[in-house]
């Protein structure tokens, strides 16, 4: 990841940069929860992945700096408000923006992240663009709507997670990665190889960060362990769990989804069922055989540096443990 961060760093500052110029606002309040995230780190994945698409296009403009700062700003809006839905306490090891400020003010200022990306955008002069990530926000919010109604849905299938996981996450981390080919007037279908490799990595984001609520440290992981159970959330390790499962152990994990307190104890035992059925490693397979997709759909651009650094992005994703 250094080599990464290395090639596209002077990129990135100024990314930085205009984030804190975007936070600019009469209304305090705004600034101080938007400096609170980006103070808190945070990967800056999408915006990574955004930079390096527009260079491995050629891409000789300025917007990428703007339209990358927008993908992060969508990106910290939807934290905020998954962070006061989901009653969560902890974000990147720190004290969630809800818990700091309360979730009146989080909301409003996700409203406020959401608003000025649109803003952003349009200024940028590019209809297709501001189609994109419209398209994109729209199915972002259809996601988490869905994944509300899947809580504590043992009926929810594999099919019906990937769905959810692909809408809420993977969409725009493909929509990063296409828009730095729309940026450089790419190719049809180098565009649409950026997109699916976006799409393929996002899917295994999520993949693995459904296996890290169950086995990660919670100080490396930077959000309590077992969240994800607590709120009836039906992840892969689950599902899988759950298909394997004989009649005895399928009702234990029906009464243990369904408690409002999750205990150590009940944790650890659908952990135990998790590890029986190998939901963990099957998670982490999945995980990695859209990786592998991911960079078969680079293989269309010249083996470069800039292509080195975005498979070298894809398998971070397998091999992270926060």
């Amino acid at each position: 990841m250094e080599r990464v961060s290395a090639l596209i760093q002077g990129d990135m500052q100024a990314v930085e940069g205009r984030f804190r110029e975007n936070l600019t606002s009469d209304v305090p309040l705004i600034g101080q929860v938007g400096e609170y995230l980006l103070a808190s780190g945070g990967k800056r994945i999408r915006p990574m992945l955004l930079l390096l698409a527009a260079r491995l296009c050629d891409y000789r403009g300025d917007n990428h700096i703007e339209l990358a700062g927008v993908i992060e700003f969508i990106h910290s809006a939807t934290l905020l408000h998954d962070d006061v839905v989901d009653g969560a306490e902890l974000r990147r090891g720190n004290r969630s923006a809800n818990v700091v400020w309360g979730n009146e003010a989080s909301v409003l200022v996700g409203d406020f992240l959401f608003a000025k990306s649109f803003s952003v955008m349009v200024g940028c002069e590019s209809l297709k663009i501001l189609q994109l990530l419209s398209d994109t926000t729209t199915q972002m919010a259809e996601g988490e709507a869905q994944q509300l109604l899947n809580t504590a849905d043992l009926g929810v299938d594999e099919e019906r997670y990937l769905r959810v996981i692909r809408d809420k996450t993977a969409l725009l981390i493909a929509a990063a990665c296409q828009v730095g080919a729309v940026l450089a007037e790419a190719s049809p279908q180098q565009e649409a190889a950026l997109r699916e490799f976006g799409l393929e990595i996002g899917t295994a984001f999520q993949l693995m960060d459904d296996a890290l609520d169950y086995v990660a440290d919670q100080q490396e992981f930077g959000k309590a362990r077992g969240h994800d159970l607590e709120e009836g959330k039906m992840t892969l390790p689950l599902i899988r769990a759950y298909a394997g499962a004989d009649a005895s152990e399928r009702a234990e994990i029906t009464k243990i989804i369904e408690l409002e307190e999750l205990s150590e104890v009940d944790f650890e035992r659908v952990c135990a069922l998790i590890e029986k059925y190998d939901g963990i490693e099957y998670t982490r397979l999945c995980a990695i055989e859209r990786i592998e997709s991911a960079k078969s759909q680079l293989n269309i651009f010249p083996d470069n540096e800039v292509r080195s650094a975005l498979c070298i992005l894809a398998d971070y994703v397998v091999a992270r443990n926060k």
